[in-house]
This record gives structure tokens, C-alpha cells and sequence, in this order.
């Protein structure tokens, strides 16, 4: 684990000045990092959350969200790792483990319109276009992700996916989330696009230009993206990160204060 740098502090108001006595209970979430190939290398896609929002307002972000109970549904039609293989990864039972990696396929196609799922267990959809209407009806929880899948006859790419982290919000913070990471490559013929009311803008770069941006101060970044930017950047391009040996264990960072700074520091 890299230490974090001391001029990554947390935007003001963003930790109240009085700590809850009872630290509240972190809620399950599922985080996606979509990679794509490019000849000058590799790139990540990031979206910048609307300023104002309850969470993590204006900082720059991989697409995610917390887990719908729906999410847990068994009837959708899988192939890849199952439930058991990720909850070893993420050390959480089989059942959350489901719901997770549904969250995480689910949040990826209504953040990006990104779908990590196919027509038959080997394939991928080349072209989300055409699901636009159900997109926005899964935005709107008018319906699961479930009946989704099983009324377009699509199966999800549990196979597409790797894991890759586990970040916990500090114990101080009054909206907290255990948000497993996830990587996933860019299907062929598909785009990631900017069209979700929770980000400002939304674009590909490479992992060490989005870390630059937020040195000199155009992009803010939470420590967890911090991190997996940093963690990105060692690597030559997609196959690399796709083969990296993964041990994800929770974190679970703490707070100091210095001043009117908060700093996030990683035991």
C-alpha cells in the first residue's frame, strides 16, 4: 500500500467539525475502472461528480454506486467466476458478493452506457444504443437489473471483470460506503458517454495526465482514486493490468486533522 501524500486533503466541508459518537454503518458499493488500449497507452475513463452532491461533490471518480437490494437477485443469467470465487476475493459471503458484481456491471451501464454483458455466455453487445430507454428506467429504479437482462435475453459478464480493491470511508465521515473495486476493459464497438445527471463531464486519460491534473490542481481526487491512479500508472498498457496478481484486503483509512486541513491517512 503507497503512502499518501500530505497534500491530499479533503475539500472543506466535506468531514463536519463534530465526529458521530457511533460511527455510521458503511454501505455495500461497487466501483468499476474501465481501461481501454490506445497506441500512446493506456487509458482510463473518469467522470467529474456534479459540485453540490451529498457524496464526493466535484471530484473526479470511476463510475459506481451503492448496491440495490434487486442486485442480490439469483434468476440473472451468469457466466464467469461465480458468487463463491468473488466472495473469496472480497472476503464477504456469496450472496453479497452477487449483488456486488451486479452492482458493478449495473452502475458501469447507467453512469457510462458502458454494458459488460451479451447475448450468449462468450459474447458482448457491440452497440448499447438501442437499450437508451431501459437505461434510464434502471436510473429511475423502475426496473431491476434483473428484469432487464431477462427481457433483452442478455447474460452478464461475470468474466469480464477483475477484482481489485476494497476502500471503507472513514469511521468519521457521516455518508460512508464499502465500495469493492473492479477492472474492466472496454468492449469492442461500445462507447463511454457523459449522459448521467450525476457528472459534470466524463472523459478517457491516461492514469499519469489525471494525476498531473491533480497536482497542479484541475482535477480533486479522493484517496482511493488517488491510489488506484497511482497503482495504474506503473503498468504498459491493458494485458499488464488484466495479469496483475491481486490481493485485496479492506481498508479502511483514518482522518487527522491539521488545522483547517483533514488529511487521510492509510494504518
Amino acid at each position: 500500500m503507497r503512502e499518501l501524500p500530505e497534500q491530499l486533503v479533503l475539500p472543506p466541508g466535506m468531514v463536519p467539525d463534530v465526529v458521530p459518537e457511533v460511527p455510521v454503518t458503511p454501505r455495500d458499493a461497487a466501483t468499476v475502472v474501465l481501461v481501454r488500449e490506445r497506441d500512446t497507452g493506456f487509458e482510463v475513463f473518469l467522470q467529474r461528480r456534479v459540485l453540490g452532491m451529498a457524496f464526493a461533490g466535484g471530484m473526479t471518480v470511476f463510475p459506481g454506486g451503492g448496491v440495490d437490494p434487486r442486485d442480490a437477485d439469483t434468476s440473472v443469467a451468469w457466466t464467469g467466476p461465480d458468487p463463491d470465487w468473488w466472495g473469496q476475493r472480497f472476503a464477504c459471503s456469496a450472496e453479497l458478493a452477487r449483488a456486488l458484481v451486479c452492482a458493478a456491471v449495473r452502475e458501469t451501464f447507467e453512469e457510462s452506457g458502458v454494458l459488460l454483458a451479451g447475448p450468449s455466455p462468450d459474447t458482448v453487445v457491440a452497440d448499447t444504443s438501442s437499450y437508451a430507454d431501459a437505461r434510464e428506467a434502471l436510473v429511475r429504479r423502475e426496473v431491476s437489473f434483473a428484469e432487464f437482462l431477462a427481457r433483452e435475453g442478455l447474460v452478464l459478464r461475470a468474466d469480464l471483470l477483475r477484482p481489485w480493491a476494497n476502500w471503507v470511508t472513514p469511521a468519521e465521515e457521516p455518508r460512508r460506503y464499502d465500495t469493492r473495486f473492479f477492472v474492466a476493459v472496454l468492449p469492442d464497438g461500445q462507447k463511454a458517454d457523459d449522459v448521467t445527471s450525476e457528472a459534470s463531464d466524463a472523459g478517457w486519460q491516461r492514469p499519469a495526465e489525471a494525476l498531473q491534473d491533480w497536482q497542479e490542481g484541475r482535477r480533486l481526487l479522493l484517496p482511493p482514486t488517488w491510489v488506484t491512479l497511482s497503482e495504474l500508472a506503473e503498468f504498459p498498457g491493458v494485458a499488464d493490468v488484466l495479469a496483475a496478481p491481486r490481493e485485496v484486503e479492506k481498508i479502511i483509512p483514518k482522518l487527522v486533522r491539521d488545522g483547517d486541513e483533514v488529511r487521510v491517512v492509510v494504518p
